[in-house]
């Protein structure tokens, strides 16, 4: 059974899905079931993948890793998602962007997590 806001990727094409809805189903792609992403923390080696959450007079700034994450063309983060008591939002990057994301408002961050294409799925 799947549960709202998992995500799961498909081992030989890449395809990654999140789940919208909760379902009984078996998520299948390329002929074969789907791998359930789970989130990471504490991080070790040089690049940090851990969202950190930083108050500024605005909202909420969430960068990826205590030291800036690699945005380049083989290694960067894909997304950065924060689960705040309003709702959840997302941002999608690409390389050569900056790893953060703000928030604006005062809400309270449930939590964060963000997406690297090579080491998976992370969460602060």
């Amino acid at each position: 059974m799947t549960k709202l806001k998992e995500i799961y990727k498909c081992a030989i094409c890449g395809n990654i899905v999140e789940i919208l809805h909760n379902g009984a189903g078996e998520l299948v792609c390329c002929g074969q079931p789907m791998n359930l992403l789970t989130e990471k923390g504490g991080d070790v080696g040089a690049e940090k993948h851990v969202p950190v959450i930083e108050t500024t007079t605005e909202g909420f700034l969430i960068k990826v890793g205590s030291v800036p994450h690699p945005m380049e063309e083989a290694h960067y983060i894909e997304w950065i998602e924060t689960q705040t008591s309003e709702g959840s939002c997302k941002k999608f990057l690409k390389p050569g962007d900056s790893p953060e994301f703000m928030i604006k408002g005062d809400v309270k961050i449930i939590k964060a997590r963000c997406y690297c294409n090579i080491h998976g799925l992370w969460q602060s």
